[in-house]
């Protein structure tokens, strides 16, 4: 809000991702007292799948997210500008757990109706007719060219889009809307979603205007439909699979003054592991050994000197530790021992299962390497281990010196 407040008088973009309704399932207590008890009336298909604390928590979650969208509305309407301002209000995937899904069958991770179909709100008053439903199918590809269209920003030719902008149904204009394909992938699982059909992985067809729960296979009864979406389904996994596999980009430094590498990108090897079972929001840990490695693959945009900083805990100082690129290397010592305690057990409304806790992590100034430019791998390396553990590691953080 502060953001739009100083960009108020000229064009701006404001993205803003939450995290919620996402584990862990954590909330203030002023939503989750209203869902502490609450038995909903809509449950999952199989009801017996759900586990209610987790439906509770998420459902206060989304609560939060009702309150704190109304006070973004709230705020661009005192500073007027409500009535030019595009809001666009849309999730990732269906739900991380079994609940209510509108009948639809799956949820997230899944490539059905039920792990594929979210909401996409979409307000811009005196412009776009509130309440209205637009019945054609889209998907995220759809959301570059609608908004470009409507803030007149022109999209160029420079690189085809596989999405289509929206502009015209939102605004009510004539158009000739032909049917389409939207294809998903997960894990080398393919669906395909007409307007009014969705073929699935196996190759099973249903008939999503009278079936959303894909509960009954028309392939047989429709087999010219389902043979066409088949054939598609192969051409585009042709095309794209190929594509898909380990991300093997290098990480950009340089082209700001200021970049952070943290641990969710990069790798360790040897005795150190992640203290997350997903990447994101984790911290290396267990790094015992001089022959364990923690590496950022990296690209520097420009070669120059460059200030590190470590977000670091340790149970015991002492230890010696190089940082090291290409020829550009430096030494340093963690001089002081930080070991403070995990925290959030107490606010966590249902059990996290293996995501870890977070912890204060404490900046310490490294020195300055020099880097060349061009790829290389960024890697701290301990020289000497004091005690059991050399350190966990949140981040690094590269600063480019002037000159």
């Amino acid at each position: 809000m502060a953001f739009i407040e100083k960009n108020r008088a000229r064009p701006f973009f404001c993205y803003l991702p939450l995290n919620t309704p996402h584990s862990p399932m954590q909330v203030p207590e002023a939503n989750y007292a209203k869902f502490a008890q609450f038995q909903p009336a809509l449950k999952a298909t199989d009801p017996a799948q759900e586990d209610l604390a987790m439906t509770r928590a998420a459902l206060a979650m989304v609560e939060n997210i009702d309150g704190n969208v109304g006070r973004l509305l709230a705020r661009l309407k005192g500073l007027g500008l409500e009535d030019d301002t595009v809001v666009v209000f849309f999730c990732d995937n269906g739900p991380n757990s079994w609940r209510w899904n509108g009948g639809m069958k799956g949820r997230k991770g899944a490539v059905d109706e039920g792990g594929i179909r979210s909401p996409l709100l979409v307000r811009w008053p005196g412009r776009i007719a509130a309440g209205q439903m637009i019945p054609q199918i889209a998907g995220a590809i759809d959301l570059l060219p609608t908004l470009s269209a409507l803030a007149g920003v022109p999209m160029g030719a420079a690189k085809p889009l596989d999405g289509r902008s929206l502009a015209p149904l939102l605004l009510r204009q004539k158009v000739d809307w032909a049917d389409r394909m939207i294809f998903s992938l997960q894990a080398k699982r393919i669906s395909v979603r007409t307007q009014t059909h969705r073929l699935d992985p196996t190759g099973k067809l249903f008939d999503m205007r009278n079936d959303p729960g894909q509960t009954k296979d028309v392939a047989a009864l429709e087999p010219e439909l389902a043979g066409r979406l088949r054939a598609a389904a192969e051409a585009w996994g042709r095309e794209v699979l190929p594509l898909v596999g380990p991300d093997d980009r290098p990480y950009p430094v340089g082209h700001s003054k200021m970049t952070y590498l943290p641990a969710r990108d990069g790798v360790g090897s040897g005795e150190v592991k992640r203290s997350n079972t997903a990447p994101n929001s984790s911290y290396f840990t267990n790094w015992t050994k001089t022959t364990d490695r923690i590496q950022w693959d990296i690209e520097v945009a420009q070669a120059g000197e460059y200030e590190a900083v470590m977000h670091y805990t340790a149970a015991a100082a002492g230890s010696i530790v190089e940082l090291s690129c290409g020829a550009g290397r430096l030494e340093f010592s963690i001089g002081e021992a930080h070991n403070p305690p995990l925290f959030g057990m107490k606010e966590d409304r249902h059990d996290r299962g293996p995501e870890s806790y977070a912890k204060d992590f404490k900046p310490l100034r490294l020195g300055t390497i020099q880097l060349a430019a061009g790829r290389g791998a960024l890697t701290l390396r301990a020289i000497k281990v004091a005690g059991t553990e050399v350190a966990d590691v949140r981040y690094l953080i590269l600063t480019r010196r002037a000159g």
